[in-house]
């Protein structure tokens, strides 16, 4: 269940998740304990085509059973199974005995309504990023995964980088003293004339702009860094693109410790940047591009590649967490923390 704390904020208290729940692992058929996952996924979008789907397909343990689309013809490629409703494929007895796992991607507004439904029809569920719309539908989310004992991750797939790995690990071991100040940009230009790409500026189906579309990664990274955050405030405009969300984002993020995380995203720049640099009492960490392999800190330098396909280890893992096998790395109890920094953003 939820705890809330002294300043009001959502503490997740998973006392279930203290000891394995075998019934986690089993399938559909009561005591049949799982060895493969079969999945669905909702939605055959950009990100489902490049990566989600050719993940799956590549996970040994994971098969693609079916694809829930308003227009079958997108699934035709994949030569299976196909719903142009959720309720369709919930209600199908195949998938009520044989599927175990839902990957939602589709746009934002739906991510909470089709993550509950997929959840309490006794799926675990993987959705795509950002979380919700909102802290509330965040919160509703993570709620009905405890309820459901149900497994619940995002796909802040950053979590998964070697590098920011190996990252985590070097802070700790104090190679730049005490961590002060982390600075995070992404910068780039946005067309909105790319066709699969113009819902993103819709606050009725995105949320918002690029403080929803790529700030949310970078807050999730600063997260994992450097725990729940503490304090928030930020600034949004259109310095540039008129369109109904905002065109920039600059978020400050107080953690415990007295580290500060900035981060801002721009939908107005031709020079594209992908920056993330942590400065401590002794010295500069260096990711920069966040993206890329390279890892530069005192006295040394590292090349640490992220996985061909970004997904597959995400994907991976969630098939590990829910054979029991390993913890889930992007949870949706961590990824209601992203959520409650943009929620305190918009109302700055």
């Amino acid at each position: 269940m939820f705890e809330i704390d002294t300043e009001g904020r959502l503490t997740p208290a998973f006392g279930f998740a203290l000891e394995f729940d075998r019934t986690l692992t089993e399938s559909p058929r009561r005591g049949h304990i799982l060895k493969m996952l079969n999945w669905i996924v909702i939605g055959i979008g950009d990100i489902s085509i490049r990566r989600v789907i050719p993940a799956i397909q590549a996970e040994a343990r994971s098969r693609l059973y079916g694809l829930v689309t308003r227009d079958p013809a997108k699934a035709a490629p994949y030569n299976t199974r196909v719903w142009t409703t959720l309720d369709g494929a919930l209600s199908d007895p195949g998938v009520q005995a044989e599927v175990q796992a839902v990957y939602v991607a589709t746009p934002v507004f739906l991510h909470a309504p089709q993550t509950i439904q997929s959840l309490r029809a006794g799926k675990h569920v993987l959705c795509e990023k950002p979380m919700a719309m909102n802290e509330a539908e965040a919160r509703s989310m993570v709620q009905a995964a405890e309820q459901t004992r149900r497994i619940f991750g995002v796909a802040y797939y950053r979590r998964t980088y070697p590098k920011v790995h190996r990252a985590k690990q070097l802070l700790e071991a104090g190679v730049i003293g005490k961590p002060v100040l982390a600075e995070l940009t992404c910068h780039g230009w946005f067309d909105e004339n790319q066709s699969h790409r113009n819902w993103l500026i819709d606050p009725a189906q995105a949320g918002g702009g690029p403080l929803f579309d790529v700030a949310s990664h970078r807050i999730d990274v600063l997260n994992f860094l450097f725990g729940q955050p503490q304090r928030v405030t930020g600034f949004l405009s259109n310095a540039v693109h008129h369109y109904a969300v905002e065109d920039n984002a600059t978020v400050m993020i107080e953690y415990a410790g007295g580290v500060r995380g900035i981060v801002d995203v721009r939908w107005h720049s031709k020079v594209s940047r992908d920056e993330c640099r942590i400065r401590g009492t002794d010295g500069e960490m260096d990711l920069s591009p966040l993206n890329g392999p390279e890892l530069v800190y005192p006295r040394g330098r590292e090349n640490i590649p992220p996985h061909a396909n970004l997904h597959y280890p995400l994907i991976e893992n969630f098939v590990d967490a829910v054979l029991g096998e390993a913890p889930l790395i992007a949870s949706g109890a961590s990824a209601f923390w992203t959520d409650w920094i943009t929620e305190r953003v918009r109302h700055a």
